[in-house]
């Protein structure tokens, strides 16, 4: 069981400062996600092959090939001011 010193430990480490009330509320959610993780202890899981997704995820991504694009002169035809190549765009940070 975690108790409120052990769940104040944990926010300074993580540069928390929670007040007394997020103090209370989070030792208490702490507490009921302790339990539910012993509940799941109890559970036999012989012949359950474990796995990293709960989906049969697979790679979907394409092969990276080269296809026709946009010239430099089409890809700049809307920019309100460039320089040389290049999109030229007002400084933000000084």
């Amino acid at each position: 069981m975690f108790k409120a010193e052990d769940t104040l430990k944990i926010a300074s480490l993580a540069r928390l400062a929670p007040s007394q009330d997020e103090l209370l509320v989070l030792t208490k959610d702490s507490n009921a996600i302790l339990e539910y993780v012993r509940q799941l202890e109890t559970l036999d899981l012989t012949g359950v092959q474990p796995m990293s997704h709960v989906h049969g995820v697979t790679n979907v991504l394409r092969e990276d090939e080269p296809e026709p694009s946009l010239t430099v002169d089409e890809a700049l035809s809307n920019a309100i001011d460039t320089h040389d190549n290049f999109f030229k765009v007002p400084i933000i940070i000084e």
